[in-house]
Order: C-alpha cells, then sequence, then structure tokens
C-alpha cells in the first residue's frame, strides 16, 4: 500500500467535550490518501474512551504522562507516514474540503508549507449547508518570511511538508506560548509557502480556556523566541534574519498593544521599548506594501467528483463563516 499524501496529526488534551467533532472532521475528508493520528496527552478526563470508541479507523496513541502539546505533536509526527503533515488541535475541526483544497495546491505547487485559512466561532458547531466550494484563492511565498498578508495564527492551520518538518527538528517543546511562531521561524528557509485566501479550510473555536486568551504568557513567549533569534539557534544568513527582524516587528507591536490595554501595561511597555527598532521596520514593510502593492492572489479550480458530492449533501457538524 502506497504512503498517504496527508497525516492528520490531532493534539488531544481534556478535550473530552471536543474531540469526537474533530475527528469526525478529518475522517469525513473524502480524499482517499490520508491517515488520521491521535495522541491524546495522557487526559484526565474521557477523552480516551471517546477515542477509542472510533476502533481502526484512527491512529490512537496514548502517553503515559503529560508532556504537552508541542511533545504530543511531535510524537503524532513521529508515527506518520504522510508526505505532508496536516496538524490540527483537539478543540477545532476542518471544513469539509479542507484536504481537496490543500491537496489541490499540492499537485499544482509542491509547497514546504500551506497555511490555512481559519474561521472563529463560538459555541457548537451548526452544520454547514453549502457544497464544496469551486475554486481555491492563494498567494504563493518564496519563503514564509516574505508573507505580505496577515495571517490567523494557529496550530490547526498549518501544513508542512513531512521532511521539511523533521529537518527544522519539529516543535519545540520547552515552549508552549507562541509554540507556532517558534516552528515558523524554524521552517523560514524552508522554501514555497502557499497562504490560502478562500475558502476556509479550519474551523477554530473560540472558548474560556483558549490559551491565546492569556496576554502575559504570550508576551513572556515573545521574550524567548527573540532571546533564541539573539543567540543564533534559528537558521538564516543576513538577509533571512533582517526578514525575522520585520516580522518580529509586527508580533511585538500587537502583543505590547494587547498587553497595555490588559492591565500588563508595564510588561506591554518594556516589550515595545526594547524593540522598538523592529516595530519601526515592521510599520515600514506595511508601508511599502500598501504603496507597491501586495504579491496577487491566484486562482486554482476544484473538480468535484462523485464522492465529494455526496460528501458534501450529508450534514456536517461544523459553522460557515463569512
Amino acid at each position: 500500500m502506497s504512503e498517504p499524501l496527508f497525516s492528520i496529526v490531532i493534539a488531544c488534551y481534556n478535550h473530552e467535550k471536543f474531540i469526537r467533532e474533530a475527528v469526525e472532521s478529518a475522517l469525513r475528508q473524502p480524499h482517499p490518501g490520508k491517515e488520521i493520528i491521535v495522541v491524546d496527552d495522557a487526559s484526565q478526563d474521557r477523552s480516551a474512551e471517546v477515542l477509542t470508541s472510533f476502533g481502526p479507523s484512527i491512529v490512537f496513541e496514548r502517553l503515559p504522562v503529560n508532556r504537552g502539546a508541542a511533545a504530543g505533536r511531535n510524537h503524532g509526527a513521529s508515527v506518520a507516514k504522510g508526505k505532508y503533515l496536516v496538524f490540527l488541535d483537539g478543540d477545532d475541526a476542518l471544513t469539509p474540503w479542507t484536504l481537496k483544497v490543500y491537496g489541490r495546491i499540492i499537485e499544482e505547487r509542491r509547497p514546504k508549507l500551506i497555511l490555512g485559512r481559519s474561521s472563529l466561532f463560538y459555541g457548537e458547531l451548526p452544520t454547514i449547508t453549502t457544497g464544496p466550494p469551486a475554486k481555491v484563492r492563494f498567494v504563493e511565498y518564496a519563503t514564509f518570511f516574505d508573507k505580505d498578508r496577515p495571517w490567523v495564527y494557529n496550530t490547526s492551520s498549518l501544513v508542512v511538508e513531512r521532511e521539511a518538518f523533521l529537518a527544522a527538528g519539529g516543535w519545540s517543546e520547552e515552549i508552549f506560548y507562541q509554540d507556532i511562531q517558534d516552528l515558523l521561524n524554524k521552517l523560514c528557509v524552508a522554501g514555497r509557502t502557499e497562504m490560502v485566501v478562500a475558502p476556509e479550510t479550519v474551523l477554530y473555536r473560540m472558548h474560556s480556556t483558549n490559551a491565546v486568551r492569556k496576554i502575559a504568557p504570550f508576551i513572556e513567549g515573545i521574550q524567548k523566541l527573540l532571546a533564541k533569534a539573539r543567540q543564533g539557534a534559528y537558521p538564516g544568513d543576513r538577509r533571512v534574519q533582517r526578514k525575522r527582524a520585520v516580522w518580529f516587528g509586527g508580533l511585538i507591536f500587537y502583543w505590547a498593544k494587547e498587553g497595555m490595554l490588559s492591565g500588563h501595561f508595564l510588561d506591554g511597555l518594556k516589550l515595545l521599548l526594547t524593540n522598538w527598532w523592529m516595530v519601526f521596520l515592521g510599520i515600514m514593510r506595511r508601508g511599502v506594501a500598501w504603496i507597491a502593492g501586495r504579491r496577487p492572489m491566484e486562482v486554482l479550480t476544484l473538480e468535484p467528483n462523485a464522492t465529494e458530492d455526496a460528501v458534501s449533501s450529508h450534514q456536517r457538524a461544523v459553522t460557515e463563516h463569512s
């Protein structure tokens, strides 16, 4: 049997309320070349019981002790056989056409990275009643640091060629807050990066325990990333380092602003003042993009088939977000 194109790696910790929807969204992908690997990071709730009910339709890995989300994802990647790793957190879900979109881009461009498009939702997942999209709109960049459009940073929107992921050393298990930003720094020289503009490929669930709501740890996380950059822990020559500084500028500005507005004024101000020159570079980059224009979008046609038509007519517990 040939190796699958996709390995969907789902990391789970105490996601009893959400994990079934995450796994089902992966199982409902009509793409034939996929495997689904779910890693339970020693959950204390009934997550493992829910996952056991899926039987052989998934590869179920249960860690004996809690090691953190990054370790869970790395473990899933270590047993994966697919050419591309599709990461999915246990409280999120894929749209019905996610792998169709990614597969079409891979067929045409063979990228190292794909940045999916997230749709944020609150509460329960309602049903999508529309059929699959006819086209995919995307922007191609030589590397991640050449990106000139905003992107919602989350694990579930990231697709990485497995060889590139392994060559970069995978997720840094000592970093949780700013973990995806750290990984992208490690992948910055991997090569061709495709950013999906439409349609949405990920349903990102907003709830009270989202890590992104914790401002202070994210500010601390940026400091860790900056320290790694100063120590030369990330790849790239001087040209790449300049691009990294520009990218850091946008990240620093966002979290400094969030900190100052959410009761962490001194932490946010310190972050801003000690790295003001990166923020300046980031602002300059946005100004140039505004004047010269962003890299243009490209369009690929998504051809329907009988299997996908049948799947699209079935009700799915996902939401449509415009």
